[in-house]
């Protein structure tokens, strides 16, 4: 158990998933996590452990509950010791106009994409403190600085975990806690199904590289932040293809 550790939420598909395997292959002890798709997320975990001399935490939950992070990261605690690297990626979206969106739905889409990471950051804080160590990676997005029409909640609670990340940043640098975030730009994953065939390619058409980013790309840059100096802090590094 001498091995560094990291908790990612989200796991199950997509980003999450490249991230967990990305660094499972560096020899990480991972903790995966997801609300819904039980199944997926065990079987992410008997791939890691049979592909990569890790050992992996598998746990189905609502980030955004208070009662079962506690109870997640004291099942960390208890399992590893500590937690060396937290990223933050579980996030849903939701396309509409604002005149059309609910109160409920407002809430769900904050809790999710903002209030999970105070939760999981907060927890985290707990392991990392005592031994002045650590680091905190959010994912985040190119909305949270720009805005989308039609993704009005998703672009505040970008903007959030954008502001979040600076601010956490400054108050842990002292203890030696780094806190960076990565604002993804188009990456090719299952978030995006909700765009049509044209949609899609006309997005794609504005990208300067000329194609949308892919989650292995976002986990190569997760593992590259997360392995740099922790006088690294309080960015937000965007990978978006020149496209922002």
């Amino acid at each position: 158990m001498n091995k560094k550790t990291i908790c990612i939420t989200g796991a199950s598909r997509g980003i999450g998933r490249a991230i967990a395997h990305r660094f499972a292959k560096e020899g990480y002890h991972i903790i995966i996590n997801c609300k819904h798709s039980k199944d997926a997320l065990y079987e992410l975990k008997s791939q890691l452990e049979s592909l990569y001399p890790v050992t992996c935490l598998a746990s189905v939950g609502d980030v955004g509950d208070e009662a079962y992070i506690t109870q997640l990261f004291s099942q960390i605690e208890n399992t590893y010791g500590t937690l060396d690297l937290l990223i933050n990626n579980a996030g849903i979206s939701m396309t509409g106009l604002l005149s059309d969106m609910s109160f409920q739905e407002w809430n769900h889409l904050i809790n999710t994409n903002l209030s999970s990471v105070f939760l999981c950051s907060k927890a985290a804080l707990g392991l990392m403190l005592p031994l002045k160590a650590g680091r905190i990676l959010n994912i985040s997005s190119v909305w949270g600085s720009t805005g989308a029409s039609c993704e009005v909640a998703y672009s505040a609670a970008k903007g959030g975990v954008n502001a979040f990340t600076k601010a956490l940043s400054k108050e842990l640098a002292p203890s030696g806690i780094s806190v960076n975030a990565i604002a993804c730009g188009l990456i090719d994953t299952e978030m995006n199904t909700h765009l049509s065939k044209e949609e899609y390619a006309a997005l794609a058409e504005e990208i300067p590289f000329g194609r949308p980013g892919t989650a292995e790309e976002v986990a190569d840059l997760a593992y590259t932040l997360s392995s740099s100096s922790p006088y690294l802090t309080g960015q937000i590094v965007t990978l978006d293809g020149g496209w922002r």
